[in-house]
């Protein structure tokens, strides 16, 4: 059955004999939040509106089917297993149009906030936009696409966003749980070896192939937030190198991928130390540039981490200002990074008016 949006279509496909069955198409703007529908015999496989949900529609489009050869409309109860017959073919056959309208609503919170230009506007909205991917987690707990959306959302909002030390932490855990629950879904020793040796743990994150991709990066980001939001707990720190490996794996299978994004955590990660300590800086610097390239520069943050973490480690204040400027300088609207951007040129107007140098 095609995830048809108007009737006509639905009664092309309905040639199974059955009384009368009534779908529901629950809308809101453009997007499909819920599909169900009910029989005029009262059996239902009803999926609610969710929660909080504004400026909703509901079209109902009645179908009527002729009955087949044989049928006796007079005798109820063949009737009634007709429609539980067809009502679970219906079942079946929404069952996938629902999902594909959660996923793509899903899909739609996390673009409204990444294409979001003002930050207030996020940090007053998004625990409402959280709070709907609770609740759609909740109906489905092991659907992946959502796992993966609300870790992602978590770990922005909680590492981005919010300023009180104890209510990061709480938003960290949270991105992290799930973005666990999406990787270990189809790599379940990832899970049972994560404070295993490091040398096993090592070799399970070696093994994850490309299907898994996006669930890998997303479990290494959200870990790498819960560890920033944490960098006074020796516990947390230590798990950097299991971080480390996850994002390793990551531009081994795709070097670009997210636009350069893991090639920017690596970036950072490898800045921590001068040579006079023991660090190599020049390995982040490489990294960062391979974030730059990635994103044809349009990474505003990129940009920003390269001066404060790399520029400053080595005391280059050419390059620091330079790529601040640059920074202040760019458009910040770009399809998925327009929250970072602006959020990077405020950071970049901090760091240029601070006296380092």
């Amino acid at each position: 059955m095609p995830c048809a949006s108007d009737s006509d279509r639905i009664k092309e496909w309905a040639g199974i004999p059955i009384y009368l069955v009534e779908l529901h198409q629950v809308e809101q703007g453009d997007a499909i939040l819920a599909l169900s529908f009910n029989t005029v015999l009262g059996l239902t496989n009803d999926r609610s509106v969710p929660r909080g949900a504004s400026n909703v529609r509901v079209n109902r489009h009645r179908i009527r089917m002729e009955p087949g050869a044989g049928y006796r409309r007079h005798r109820p109860l063949q009737r009634m297993f007709r429609a539980a017959g067809l009502a679970g073919l219906l079942s079946l056959a929404l069952a996938g149009c629902a999902n594909l309208a959660t996923h793509r609503m899903a899909d739609s919170i996390a673009s409204a906030m990444l294409n979001q230009d003002d930050p207030s506007t996020v940090l007053a909205g998004a625990p409402a936009y959280l709070l709907l991917l609770d609740g759609m987690i909740l109906d489905n707990p092991d659907d992946r696409t959502l796992l993966i959306a609300g870790a992602r959302l978590y770990q922005a909002y909680g590492a981005g966003l919010v300023e009180d030390p104890e209510r990061a932490r709480r938003l960290t855990a949270k991105a992290r749980e799930y973005a666990k629950r999406a990787l270990c879904t189809s790599q379940p020793e990832i899970c049972r070896t994560e404070h295993a040796v490091f040398e096993n743990y090592l070799q399970q994150v070696q093994a994850i192939p490309a299907s898994d991709l996006e669930a890998l990066y997303t479990y290494g980001v959200s870990w790498a937030a819960w560890i920033q939001v944490r960098s006074a707990d020796w516990n947390a720190l230590a798990d950097l190198p299991r971080v480390e490996a996850v994002l390793e794996r990551v531009i081994a299978l795709d070097p670009a991928y997210d636009r350069g994004r893991a090639q920017l955590y690596l970036a950072v990660m490898r800045s921590q130390l001068p040579p006079a300590m023991g660090g190599n800086p020049e390995i982040g610097r490489e990294h960062f540039e391979l974030a730059l390239r990635y994103s044809r520069g349009r990474d505003l943050m990129a940009k920003v981490e390269y001066a404060r973490h790399y520029a400053r480690l080595v005391f280059d204040q050419a390059l620091h200002d330079r790529l601040l400027k640059e920074v202040l300088a760019a458009d910040p609207v770009e399809p998925n990074l327009t929250l970072s951007n602006i959020l990077a040129q405020q950071r970049a107007r901090a760091l240029l008016a601070d006296e380092y140098f």
